[in-house]
């Protein structure tokens, strides 16, 4: 797995418009996730999770700050290299697994490689070894309505890993689970985190989780707060909000 120096979001500010006037989905936000390292994010509804998640992806450009991917600058990026990026260096958890029904698990994860321009036998080696770890090696040349909910929810985050990526983003994967299969996913995210060195943020509304993550803060308002302690009972790694 190649060295990176993580995740990093520095004062970054994001607003929509909104009739007149503007709403703030971002309010100066700085954040920073080592490599081997998952952060929560927990928060009501509208309280910005989602945009968060959309401004560390690429996908939505702030209005001010810095968004730093594996020591790359977003904002240097033209709009296919950015796509790029998250092809090769960010991998994406949606809350549905969105699995395409024609193909089997192994080939839900090949196009992934497909996209980014790797070798196919490569490629499905490394598939079969990524759904070995995810617990499905059985379940590789079935498709999707053969798996449970669970089952599906591994397939999507083996999907995120194929590309060996850097920064791994994670929204709300148990939303459609129960408790117990939600806690194992949870569980399995922070395991490959650990295992495979990426910088990892999970979005969740359910605190229970938390134990799992080396951090937890809280988004209200806009506004990024430390929850508590990451798991080793020391304090955070870097600060995560800045003052207005």
């Amino acid at each position: 797995m190649r060295p990176s120096p993580g995740l990093e979001l520095a004062d970054v500010t994001l607003t929509y418009p909104d009739g007149d006037s503007r709403v703030t989905a971002l309010d100066r936000v700085s954040l920073f996730v080592p490599p081997g390292t998952l952060t929560a994010v927990v928060g009501p509804s509208g309280s910005g999770k989602s945009s968060l998640l959309a401004v560390a992806a690429t996908l939505t450009r702030p209005d001010s700050g810095r968004v730093a991917i594996a020591g790359r600058d977003a904002a240097a990026l033209s709009g296919a290299e950015r796509a790029r990026l998250r092809r090769t260096t960010i991998g994406i958890v949606f809350q549905q697994p969105n699995l395409l029904a024609s193909l089997t698990c192994v080939e839900q994860l090949q196009v992934m490689a497909h996209l980014a321009g790797r070798s196919p036998r490569r490629a499905r080696g490394r598939a079969l070894d990524l759904l070995d770890r995810v617990g499905l090696a059985e379940h590789a040349e079935h498709r999707p309505q053969r798996l449970s909910g669970g089952q599906r929810q591994r397939v999507n985050i083996a999907r995120a890993l194929m590309n060996e990526p850097s920064v791994l983003l994670v929204d709300e994967p148990t939303s459609a689970l129960d408790h117990e299969r939600g806690a194992a996913i949870v569980a399995l995210l922070a395991e490959l985190t650990r295992a495979d060195g990426t910088a990892t943020v999970l979005v969740t509304h359910d605190h229970s989780h938390l134990p799992h993550a080396d951090r937890a803060l809280e988004l209200i308002d806009g506004r990024l707060a430390t929850l508590a302690a990451n798991r080793s009972g020391h304090e955070p790694l870097k600060p995560s909000t800045t003052e207005a």
